[in-house]
């Protein structure tokens, strides 16, 4: 008789645990699941920051390299240094006088143009314009193509020499006080010899004009 008590209440025990240790039959077991499935959507949020702020993260250092002024951005100045020399004479068969240039677009196609062809430009008025005192002007041919990079310029030192559209250089053999739209072209060396060639360039006889030649310098 206590054998088969004791048997009877073997078999409810083990059938009871049996029920106990079955998913999803306790109350308790529930809450893992739920909290599993928040902590999952957190993480998700938490995760998707990284993300957007990746979006946003500064340029690639090689294309903010190619921005700068060395590597092809603007570069702001381009009248520093020389770019080669011209020789300008005052006066048919008078000596020639060294024009240095800038280094700039359009100092080049001058010298570009001067090298296929030496230029003889004629100084139609000399003593009968404003600041003629100060300044010459010569016409080019306008078949010449000289690209235009003017600035205002309001002081001029002597023996600078620019480039005013169309097709005009201006030459400043003394100290001037001039407003105008000009483009630096280059500049010759300041001496007395130098104005004196420029004051007194002769007058032509039977053009009734000066003219100016200049050729390359090779």
């Amino acid at each position: 008789m206590k054998r088969r008590f004791f048997s009877t209440i073997s078999l409810l025990m083990i059938l009871a645990m049996t029920i106990l240790l079955l998913p999803g039959c306790s109350q308790g077991e529930s809450t893992p699941p739920q909290s599993s499935s928040g902590s999952l959507a957190v993480n998700r949020t938490a995760q998707s920051v990284p993300l957007e702020s990746s979006s946003v993260t500064p340029s690639d250092p090689e294309e903010s390299e190619a921005q700068t002024p060395e590597n092809g951005g603007e570069t702001g100045d381009e009248t520093d240094g020389e770019a080669g020399t011209l020789l300008v004479a005052f006066g048919d068969r008078n000596a020639p006088f060294t024009l240095y240039l800038y280094d700039n677009p359009t100092a080049a196609a001058i010298a570009h143009h001067v090298g296929t062809a030496s230029w003889q430009l004629p100084i139609y008025h000399y003593d009968d314009y404003d600041n003629w005192e100060v300044m010459q002007y010569y016409d080019v041919p306008s078949r010449y193509e000289i690209p235009d990079h003017s600035e205002t310029i309001a002081s001029e030192a002597a023996g600078t020499v620019y480039y005013s559209e169309p097709n005009r250089i201006v030459l400043f053999f003394h100290e001037a006080q001039v407003t105008g739209e000009y483009t630096p072209v280059g500049y010759f060396d300041y001496t007395e010899e130098f104005v004196k060639a420029v004051e007194e360039n002769p007058v032509l006889e039977g053009w009734g004009n000066k003219l100016v030649f200049i050729s390359p310098a090779d």
